[in-house]
């Protein structure tokens, strides 16, 4: 495993996925990234930036695996068994958080997260949060959908989106 040189060092890999190369990274700390290849917000790879292998990565790996591969219809790993180390500002996390309690074979809306964290005419904001979520698929922003049932916006594009939420027996069924 690659020892971190200091707190500005962010470790990454990249693994492949039933929709795509993933790249995840991490600060030592946690898991700070699960981006799909191309995606919107995709990081640039600057000179603090390492391949390498490290616990946090490895387990992240291991997570996705059994998440993407389920057998005999068993439960989706949990979440919990991750230290997630996402950067963003305040109000960002806190809707990251709340992501984080739609379980699985579920969906809200924006509006509905915005009413969670009593902003009832944030939804915009919300939106822009969900937007910016560093940890696809482990921090659920693909189960965001339009209070219409829509398949809206997803940094990772909305065919991974529709992939994910079938995955999880959760696309609205008018999208079926």
């Amino acid at each position: 495993m690659t020892e971190l040189s200091n707190q500005q060092t962010i470790l990454y890999q990249d693994i492949d996925s039933p929709l795509g190369t993933i790249r995840l990274t991490t600060n030592g700390n946690g898991l700070t990234g699960c981006y799909f290849h191309g995606q919107k917000y995709f990081p640039e790879l600057s000179a603090r930036w390492q391949p390498g292998s490290h616990e946090v990565l490895e387990q992240s790996h291991s997570w996705l695996l059994r998440y993407f591969h389920r057998e005999n219809n068993a439960d989706f790993p949990p979440v919990q068994e991750l230290v997630l180390t996402p950067q963003g500002t305040e109000f960002q996390k806190r809707v990251w958080q709340v992501l984080l309690r739609i379980q699985p074979g579920n969906t809200r809306s924006y509006s509905d997260l915005a009413m969670e964290l009593n902003h009832p005419n944030a939804t915009r904001a919300v939106a822009a949060a969900v937007g910016r979520n560093p940890l696809s698929i482990i921090i659920p922003c693909h189960r965001v959908i339009g209070k219409n049932l829509s398949l809206t916006g997803y940094a990772g594009g909305l065919d991974r989106k529709q992939a994910l939420l079938t995955l999880e027996g959760a696309l609205p069924e008018r999208l079926i």
